[in-house]
């Protein structure tokens, strides 16, 4: 009995890790490191030097600022989610009786703080801390496929110190290394047979967390003054997730208690932008960035003894996004600015779980920076996401004879709205 409810557990909650961590690039990915960025999209992200948040957009950056500034800010993100047609069932077709309210993504405060320090004309420092990923679903307690997923939250933060060297008006270069922290808590119900008709509910919990270090660089070119160039790289950081699960009955009796790893790995990205600066007012942006999500085609996941619990397919692929934005400059203190993004999910229809239910996803941006004096900047954003409804197909493990699961599907349709407020302060 032990051994089932740890297969059970472990196969669903930590697997439930890397679904919230792999959908962040198409799915729910936290692009929020900059409000004045946010206002055309992130479209010049790796080329627009705005501010101190360059020191995330592309290290390199730094270097072309003309004094010490530090930018903090945060964007709060409202997602709504319909669900239609959800139905489950458990092994031998039983229904599985239950709701589907849909909005089960809480709001959430996304924030940043930068620092960037030009220590000469050449050479520049700075330091920032952020959150690259994150992930949050909550199902109501009866949610009809509750036995693939109930709650999902995931967090990772990072730290960035950051140096950059500029070696004449056209090309500059920049590193940072990264220090981060995950953490995540997953939760599912268990069907098991009970002495009656129809199965038994365990609560299945499991949280966990781990630290690693990786690394970003960046370059920017300048042909001419009135174009720019940059292209960032931030690397692959691999975790070793270490969990503890528990499996609680109705009664509230713990029948199963363990610990798990789980070798996660997320995956490194390219960004390349153009900024130019059309006449002294108007500047447009385009952006692409590429994500190497193909590193996920499968989850592993190995007990305390170091046996193998559960091995997952996921067959994901490396996903695209694309991004133009235009600023102009109103008058010498209001800069108006707006957006659009083409986001690509890198999930697939046979693999797209009940945890990160996403799919493609278009993203409107307007965003204003206000200068009422000269060493401070108030910067606000407004985005609105759209994705394509999408379907969620999930069945049980049929190599494994302990996992009572039947099927769930449903119909999904999800929207966001970020607002983003920012303050720049230079020195």
């Amino acid at each position: 009995m032990h051994n089932n409810f740890k297969k059970l557990t472990l196969a669903a909650a930590v697997a439930a890790v890397t679904f919230a961590s792999q959908a962040n690039a198409g799915g729910y990915q936290i692009n929020e490191q900059s409000v004045s960025g946010q206002g055309y999209g992130h479209a010049g992200r790796s080329s627009n030097v705005n501010d101190a948040t360059i020191v995330y957009g592309n290290p390199a950056g730094m270097s072309f600022l003309d004094r010490a500034q530090f930018s903090a800010g945060a964007t709060y993100l409202d997602v709504s989610t319909d669900i239609d047609n959800a139905s489950a069932t458990r092994a031998g077709g039983t229904p599985v009786a239950g709701s589907s309210e849909g909005d089960m993504v809480p709001g959430s405060l996304i924030p940043f703080a930068f620092y960037a320090h030009p220590v000469s004309d050449k050479l520049a420092f700075g330091f920032g801390v952020y959150a690259p990923f994150g992930s949050k679903t909550d199902y109501e307690d009866n949610f009809v496929g509750r036995d693939f997923g109930t709650l999902t939250e995931v967090t990772v933060t990072s730290a960035q110190p950051t140096v950059s060297y500029r070696f004449n008006d056209q090309w500059s270069v920049g590193a940072g290394i990264t220090y981060n922290q995950i953490e995540g808590e997953l939760r599912r119900k268990v069907p098991t047979p009970s002495p009656g008709p129809g199965f038994a509910e365990l609560d299945s919990r499991v949280d966990g967390e781990d630290e690693a270090w990786g690394y970003n660089l960046g370059v920017i070119y300048q042909p001419v003054p009135e174009t720019t160039l940059g292209l960032t790289y931030r690397s692959k950081v691999d975790y070793t997730l270490e969990g503890d699960f528990s499996a609680t009955d109705p009664l509230g009796n713990v029948v199963s208690r363990d610990t798990a790893n789980l070798d996660l790995t997320t995956p490194e990205t390219v960004n390349f932008s153009l900024t130019q600066q059309m006449t002294d007012r108007l500047k447009l942006m385009f952006g692409a960035s590429w994500v190497r999500w193909s590193r996920f085609d499968q989850i592993l996941v190995t007990g305390s003894q170091g046996d193998p619990i559960t091995r997952e397919f996921q067959n994901y692929s490396n996903a695209w996004a694309f991004a133009t934005g235009a600023e102009y400059q109103l008058t010498p203190s209001l800069a108006l600015r707006a957006g659009v993004t083409l986001d690509n999910t890198p999930s697939n229809d046979n693999d797209r779980s009940v945890r990160i239910p996403s799919d493609d996803r278009r993203i409107f941006s307007l965003g204003a920076g206000w200068t009422p004096m000269e060493d401070m900047t108030i910067d606000v954003a407004y985005s609105y996401l759209t994705e394509r409804s999408t379907s969620v197909e999930q069945q049980r493990d049929p190599t494994d004879p302990t996992d009572f699961r039947g099927q769930f599907n449903a119909d999904y349709k999800n929207e966001a709205q970020g607002f983003g407020a920012q303050l720049t302060y230079r020195f």
